[in-house]
């Protein structure tokens, strides 16, 4: 499906950050390269995991990883969010392992978390998350360019992940509209996160974006009518809270 949505993407980025305009220095280049580097080797490793691992760790691991790195670098660099904003985080932290786990731990494939699998999870997670660290260090005078070059690294790497896989498959008919859909999400997304990130501090918009799981899980209940867990209920309770925390504290 990246194969499809990454180049949409790719594409739909140009043309927005054209009239948005913006200084296409060096550093906005560098660091573009580099978070789209840092997002391709998480997508990459995160389906490798779930396709070798059990879904129900591989997952909560993975989103804890993803919540927690920005935080802890942000910390780690000066940033002293409030104490109602710190116990938000700590509470979205718990609700971004409560969401992610899969229907009650029903994954009933023979597949076990070996060494493998945990390094595959790890390095997804800590991808995903430095990713958000380094569009953090993008200057605001870039505007939407390192966008551009972040998702033209990715989809050069997916693509070529792909094709070393033998995975290098167009999808069609229904699959094809859905990666299309999916590719306009994602340069929103994208486009959205970067402006987060500029906007406020690095560990609290880190782990609020983590919180995604949150509306994967919601949106499955009211558009798929699937049944989530008592433990998956909880958890969009405390990521609704911890929200709440973070944006008064």
């Amino acid at each position: 499906m990246v194969l499809l949505s990454y180049p949409l993407a790719l594409i739909l980025l140009t043309v927005i950050a054209v009239p948005v305009g913006g200084e296409l220095s060096a550093p906005a280049v560098w660091w573009g390269l580099l978070a789209g580097v840092g997002q391709a080797f998480g997508v990459w490793w995160f389906y490798a995991a779930l396709g070798s691992g059990p879904i129900s760790v591989v997952s909560p691991l993975t989103s804890v990883l993803v919540a927690g790195v920005p935080v802890g670098v942000g910390v780690a660099l000066g940033e002293r969010p409030s104490a109602l904003a710190a116990c938000g985080v700590l509470l979205a932290l718990v609700a971004v392992v409560m969401v992610s786990r899969q229907a009650g731990d029903e994954d009933v494939r023979p597949h076990r978390f070996t060494v493998k699998v945990a390094w595959l999870t790890i390095g997804s997670g800590v991808a995903f998350g430095l990713n958000f660290v380094i569009l953090d260090q993008v200057p605001v005078q870039a505007g939407l360019w390192p966008l551009v070059f972040g998702r033209l690294a990715a989809t050069a790497i997916v693509a070529f992940a792909a094709v070393l896989t033998a995975n290098f498959v167009v999808e069609r008919g229904v699959p094809m509209r859905l990666a299309l859909l999916a590719g306009v999400l994602d340069a929103v997304a994208n486009t959205a996160t970067l402006l987060a990130l500029q906007s406020s501090l690095l560990s609290l918009t880190g782990v609020l974006v983590a919180l995604y799981p949150a509306a994967t899980v919601l949106l499955a209940v009211v558009v798929l009518r699937e049944r989530v867990t008592r433990g998956q209920v909880a958890g969009m309770i405390f990521a609704f809270a911890s929200v709440a925390m973070i944006a008064v504290g």
